[in-house]
């Protein structure tokens, strides 16, 4: 009688019930959604009123925060995962928004050339060359190290991880430091290799095929990775 005392105690002890009941409440975060809707229109009007262009960055950069949290969506993860999860969803996605993007940067490219005009962007062709090895490593460390590229460093912020506020830190350390010795690495490396703006090689048309086919090759050889990890 003692034992089955004992057993039914036990029991009660662990059923999920009294685990829920002992469970703290979650507070709402209703209100403070509510509180931070408002602060954020009311900022963006006031920055409006100063300059139209200072309210649209804020539209941009609070809609492309937004965008980043509920998707989770980083650099460092799409080629991170793929190594240690075996998961290339976010591959995949940065494969897609690679050529989406391509096709949006060509038409406004092609668009300026075919009527005359000087094309957008082109001092954004930056020479291949040794140093473009050396910058990849590195950030590649970085990134991994800290847990993620600047976008997703300054999310990470914004949820709450403190960890992050000293990766941001040296995140920008490491940017001055970097703008200090830019003249130099430019000068003396950067400058030696050559650009390349694959229009002037193959075409615009060509040009996009091509880039859009080795798109889809990465994407194929990326979901085919994700299924031979699940196998294993």
């Amino acid at each position: 009688m003692t034992e089955s005392k004992i057993n039914y105690s036990s029991i009660r002890e662990e059923s999920p019930y009294s685990k829920l009941k002992n469970k703290k409440s979650v507070k709402n975060q209703i209100p403070f959604g509510i509180l931070v809707t408002i602060g954020i229109i009311i900022s963006g009007i006031l920055l409006s009123n100063t300059s139209i262009e200072l309210g649209l960055y804020w539209i941009v950069g609070i809609s492309f925060g937004f965008i980043l949290q509920k998707s989770r969506f980083c650099f460092t993860a799409s080629m991170r995962d793929p190594y240690i999860t075996g998961s290339t969803a976010l591959t995949k996605a940065v494969l897609v928004a690679f050529a989406i993007t391509t096709i949006g940067f060509t038409a406004i490219k092609f668009g300026a050339y075919s009527n005359g005009l000087d094309i957008p962007g082109q001092n954004y062709i930056a020479p291949i060359s040794f140093a473009t090895i050396i910058g990849a490593f590195m950030f590649g460390i970085g990134m991994v190290i800290s847990g993620g590229c600047g976008s997703g460093t300054i999310m990470r912020i914004g949820e709450g991880f403190l960890l992050q506020v000293l990766t941001l830190f040296f995140f920008i350390i490491g940017s001055l430091w970097g703008a200090h010795d830019f003249g130099w690495w430019k000068k003396h490396i950067i400058l030696k290799g050559k650009a390349i703006f694959l229009p002037d090689i193959f075409g615009w048309l060509g040009a996009v095929i091509i880039q859009l086919l080795l798109i889809a090759i990465l994407y194929i050889l990326a979901d085919k990775w994700q299924k031979i990890k699940q196998d294993f």
